[in-house]
């Protein structure tokens, strides 16, 4: 077990060389969670407990930080966690103006946020909270519109498709706002997939009018906080990571998928005007044998030694299917002495 040192991955988010190999993810699952943070997680686990967990289990496998999201603050929805797959049309809340007044939209205000003070007497020294979503602009609004629904009402009606995205926005940048009130927060991440395999989920027209402001000012409020912002979005994000880089100005972008960008081919584009986040892609860690994933992982430090700018980790989470031999050999590339 190594001392958690966040400022190697401030290091990193400014596109700098860290003083060591650093981890970075997404989240993990519970079963790391509980097994390495000496608590057994469950659904009724207290806030505190979970922050405190997650923390112990983040530190004792080698990473600076502890990923979460601060409260039950989320856009109601139907729950489909006992479904393997659901349509990007399920449970539509919103279809016109009548349904859009009738939804209980949230306030981000009336939610507790103490945890976030609270976890300062169990957080490792040296560790950070990196503040999680509960899902994004985008996400949200198909979650609760429907993607085709979406797609009618942006052709019909923009006044209620800018409506929409708004009264997400407005509340999403605001549950960032009270998050960085905290000085345990050390950064945030905008966790919102845009793309599927070949394009954005909408044109780049649309992205750019309805959700990347929203993003540039979510961005703009951790850096007036004094702390980076990370994008995470998975999907072929080719024609729009000037808008990530330039325009919404993301410090680090992760979710990387071999079939789409492989990220030492994203690192050799991008990684002198973004950190590149992960990127080894979670098909390759489940298909793989270890010695083939500790190859990959130490080449890709290697690839990133010179100029830094770069944490190691998975293409986009991990997953309890994601074999432990293969997960343990990637963190290895990072921890081993």
């Amino acid at each position: 077990m190594r001392k958690p040192c966040f400022d190697n991955l401030l290091k990193i988010l400014s596109r700098r060389r860290p003083d060591r190999p650093t981890l970075y993810e997404l989240f993990l699952n519970d079963t790391l969670y509980s097994r390495f943070g000496g608590h057994a997680l469950t659904g009724s686990t207290d806030p505190l407990t979970r922050f405190s967990t997650i923390a112990a289990a983040m530190a004792a496998i080698g990473y600076d930080y502890a990923p979460n999201t601060a409260n039950d603050f989320r856009f109601p929805v139907p729950d489909f966690h006992s479904l393997k797959t659901i349509s990007l049309n399920e449970g539509s809340a919103i279809t016109d103006r009548a349904s859009f007044s009738a939804y209980p939209w949230p306030d981000p205000d009336a939610f507790d946020y103490s945890v976030l003070d609270r976890v300062a007497a169990t957080l490792p020294d040296g560790m950070k909270i990196i503040i999680l979503g509960p899902c994004g602009v985008l996400e949200n609004a198909l979650r609760i519109v429907g993607f085709d629904h979406l797609c009618f009402i942006l052709a019909d009606d923009p006044e209620l498709a800018r409506d929409v995205f708004d009264a997400i926005g407005s509340r999403l940048l605001r549950y960032y706002e009270l998050c960085l009130k905290f000085d345990t927060v050390g950064a945030v991440v905008g966790n919102d997939d845009w793309g599927f395999k070949t394009q954005t989920m909408l044109s780049p027209a649309d992205m750019r009018r309805y959700v990347f402001p929203w993003h540039k000012k979510i961005v703009a409020a951790a850096h007036a906080a004094g702390r980076p912002a990370i994008l995470h979005s998975c999907g072929n994000l080719r024609e729009v990571m000037d808008d990530v880089i330039d325009d919404m100005k993301y410090d680090g972008k992760h979710s990387y998928e071999d079939a789409i960008l492989p990220v030492e081919d994203a690192y050799k584009e991008y990684s002198g005007r973004i950190a590149i986040m992960g990127g080894i892609d979670v098909d390759f860690l489940c298909r793989s044998t270890p010695a083939q994933v500790r190859r990959r992982a130490d080449a890709l430090l290697a690839l990133a030694s010179e100029h830094g700018a770069y944490a190691l980790g998975t293409g986009n989470s991990v997953p309890e299917y994601i074999p432990e031999d293969n997960y343990f050999a990637m963190t290895a590339a990072a921890t081993a002495p």
